[in-house]
């Protein structure tokens, strides 16, 4: 899910981390992880995370340069796995392969004038969470005893899902907007950036536009959402005010002579996604870092150099926490 177009609408303002400390944030697992991959993949060379076989895990450079962040911050990452995608995201999933296969022509054209900068960018695009990136991250979480939960749809559903019932969940995090359509109490934003992350407050949302959650979603569908295309003409502020006026989606619809496929369910997954209780969130962790940096380093061929500094950044986290954190 997807839409940008929520932030002119969004009740968002940064917030300090020494405001944060001591939280649980359950993290929009493969929304983090795609930032570190392609920002990795475009400003390191291959050579320091493809294995003598030609395996790519720029994944394990990425996460071990993120992690510490969280701990420096005193914050405990709950990473939300994806499971099964709606088939209503079909043309979504179709939309961003044909771009990834554009990338990649441009990308061979770029490599065949030598132009490394160019190349690099265009290489960043094409990455997808392989397998392998997927079971060499989680191996990488297990080791570091960082809690994940694999949700049975969408990742960001089940965070925001877990923030607005599980007392043990204080944020959702990921920079995807539809976590407001979601419900999420509140998300923090930019925790893959430089400097402090923001706040996306849900109540101070619908407060602000005096709107309900399920218009707060009309709004949404009548922009666009990654289950839908949206309907011409309509932008934020267009589908605020003819929420405004007409109460609804279905009432905004018939005035306006348009139709949304699929609309009652499409209200229904931001409303009711499916999403599960089965998971355990357990903040006092335990991390073995010299056997998490030897799986990184030993057995995925890692140039030692490229992660040497994040592992140091979350030993000296762990030592400073002390041993009710870690161990």
């Amino acid at each position: 899910m997807g839409n940008a177009d929520l932030r002119q609408l969004a009740a968002i303002e940064e917030t300090p981390f020494a405001d944060l400390e001591g939280s649980v944030v359950a993290v929009d697992a493969h929304n983090w992880l795609y930032k570190y991959l392609t920002t990795t993949v475009q400003w390191t060379g291959a050579d320091v995370y493809t294995t003598s076989d030609g395996t790519e895990v720029a994944n394990l450079v990425g996460a071990v340069q993120g992690l510490p962040k969280f701990f420096e911050h005193g914050l405990t990452p709950v990473f939300v796995w994806d499971g099964g995608v709606t088939e209503l995201k079909d043309d979504e999933i179709a939309d961003r392969r044909e771009q990834r296969e554009r990338y990649e022509e441009q990308l061979d054209d770029a490599r065949e004038a030598g132009d490394a900068a160019e190349a690099a960018r265009l290489d960043a695009r094409t990455q997808r969470l392989t397998p392998t990136i997927h079971e060499t991250t989680r191996e990488l979480f297990d080791l570091l005893d960082i809690p994940q939960v694999e949700a049975p749809a969408e990742g960001e559903a089940q965070a925001a899902y877990m923030t607005r019932t599980d007392d043990a969940v204080d944020y959702a995090g990921s920079d995807d907007y539809d976590c407001l359509l979601l419900g999420s109490p509140v998300t923090l934003r930019q925790l893959t950036s430089s400097g402090h992350p923001e706040l996306m407050d849900f109540d101070a949302t619908l407060a602000e536009h005096d709107l309900t959650w399920e218009q707060l979603v009309d709004v949404g569908i009548l922009c666009g959402t990654d289950f839908n295309p949206g309907i011409d003409g309509f932008g934020p502020t267009t589908a605020l005010d003819a929420i405004g006026e007409h109460g609804d989606l279905w009432d905004v619809l018939a005035a306006e002579g348009e139709h949304v496929a699929h609309g009652d369910r499409i209200r229904e997954l931001f409303l009711n996604p499916d999403v599960t209780d089965d998971y355990v969130v357990d903040p006092d962790v335990s991390p073995a870092i010299d056997a998490a940096r030897a799986f990184v380093t030993d057995e995925w061929e890692v140039d030692a150099d490229a992660v040497a500094r994040g592992f140091e950044r979350i030993d000296a986290a762990a030592a400073q926490t002390g041993l009710d954190r870690w161990t």
